[in-house]
């Protein structure tokens, strides 16, 4: 029974702060005209610094995929070549044996595996021409990005083995040349001391708004450009390769490496691979520049946060200055008295960060189903800003939140140690 006893009284002296915190937190004391505007700023502070790390970091996390999933679109993961296409612009064929392709395709995290070919060309009308890279597609190539960002007409339906002379143009190159889909239009080739004029049918337009690819890149089927570059059947420009997991680009780029890299064709070209940031570093290094845009907002949200919670709670100290000298003539030390106005100081970072998350994720999802804000895609590749709800790293920015800013209220709760007992009953 005094087991008993002791521990009920050992479980209530450790629940007083907790206990007194909330006693404070939901008294309602018309006398208190100070301590209600510096809690509601504290809480809005708090819920306004969560609400922009939230719409922060979600615009970062759409953006930064939104275009790397288009770069991804156009160039695949990773890319297995001719050595000599990377010394030099002119097209240079390399011949995939089946055993090869086997080997790309069956390699460890590789989720899908296609052959291309590409050739440069003009395209012409009679009040205009447009030179272009003409990218030859097979059957078997993954066509999900392009379906997604097709404008007008339909997907060709390109072919290993057959020339069908149909073209995927960019709305770009269609607006330029004034064509719609349906119009027949010239195309000419140089090469071998020649002319070649070749003419294709409109079949379907695209938009991706990356002005890099979308001013020079058409699609039509495998064979031709193989043909007017004077290539064998069984040559391409290469393979393009696309992985499981993005997160692990790198181990599969290293294992294409071991084995395709410095081995040859039976013509003699060399193999050698990159992987898309090899490939558009330049790109690649831009998106990356945003990551400290993030840390430099994130830093001042959370400052923001700390600073308003530090007022408030120096406020409510000052306020509570009487009743913390009664808690210390009752016998409670300046430890526990800190506590009491930490876990209040709890409450209030508790409803800024209810309002915080409401109004983020409120934010977030109305521009992810309306596409309310819109901005120029000549500039940032898209039209709307794209948002991307991450629930593991909106719950970190929570906890942290919480923890920090209940860290920085650490040093100014020893006010309570200089509050004397005597003196604050005379406190007004």
């Amino acid at each position: 029974m005094r087991v008993w006893l002791r521990n009920e009284s050992r479980d209530s002296i450790l629940n007083l702060p907790l206990f007194i915190a909330r006693r404070i937190n939901g008294a309602e004391d018309v006398r208190r005209q100070v301590s209600r505007p510096a809690i509601r700023i504290a809480t809005i502070g708090v819920a306004i610094g969560l609400a922009v790390m939230i719409v922060t970091v979600s615009v970062v996390f759409g953006f930064k995929h939104t275009i790397r999933d288009k770069v991804v679109g156009f160039g695949s993961h990773i890319q297995v070549m001719n050595f000599m296409s990377q010394q030099s612009a002119s097209p240079s064929p390399i011949s995939v044996s089946d055993s090869m392709f086997n080997s790309i395709q069956h390699t460890p995290g590789v989720r899908h595996a296609e052959r291309y070919s590409l050739t440069q060309g003009i395209l012409k009308t009679d009040a205009d021409f447009l030179g272009v890279a003409f990218k030859g597609l097979g059957s078997d190539y993954d066509l999900s990005f392009l379906q997604k960002n097709l404008v007008a007409g339909e997907m060709p339906r390109f072919s290993t083995d057959k020339s069908s002379y149909q073209l995927l143009i960019s709305q770009q190159q269609a607006d330029k040349l004034r064509l719609e889909v349906g119009d027949r239009v010239y195309a000419y080739f140089i090469g071998n001391d020649d002319v070649r004029a070749r003419k294709f049918t409109i079949k379907g337009i695209y938009q991706t708004n990356m002005n890099q690819f979308d001013q020079s890149l058409c699609f039509t089927d495998f064979p031709i450009p193989v043909k007017l570059n004077g290539w064998g059947p069984d040559q391409c420009s290469g393979v393009e390769v696309l992985v499981d997991d993005f997160d692990q680009l790198e181990n599969t780029a290293q294992q294409i490496v071991e084995h395709v890299n410095r081995k040859t064709d039976k013509y003699g070209n060399i193999f050698t691979s990159q992987t898309i940031y090899e490939a558009y570093p330049h790109i690649f290094s831009w998106l990356s520049l945003l990551d400290i845009n993030v840390w430099i907002i994130l830093a001042l949200m959370v400052c923001v946060a700390g600073f308003t919670m530090i007022s408030g709670l120096l406020i409510i100290i000052l306020e509570r200055t009487q009743m913390i000298g009664i808690l210390k003539a009752l016998g409670m030390r300046n430890k526990m008295v800190r506590h009491t106005f930490l876990w209040f100081a709890v409450f209030i970072i508790g409803r800024g960060l209810l309002w915080g998350n409401l109004i983020g994720l409120f934010i977030v999802l109305v521009q992810q189903y309306t596409g309310l804000i819109h901005l120029d895609p000549t500039s940032y590749y898209v039209d709307t800003a794209p948002m991307e709800l991450n629930i593991p790293v909106i719950l970190l920015l929570n906890v942290a939140t919480l923890v920090i800013c209940l860290f920085v209220l650490i040093a100014p709760s020893f006010l309570i140690s200089h509050i004397h007992p005597a003196r604050s009953m005379r406190y007004e």
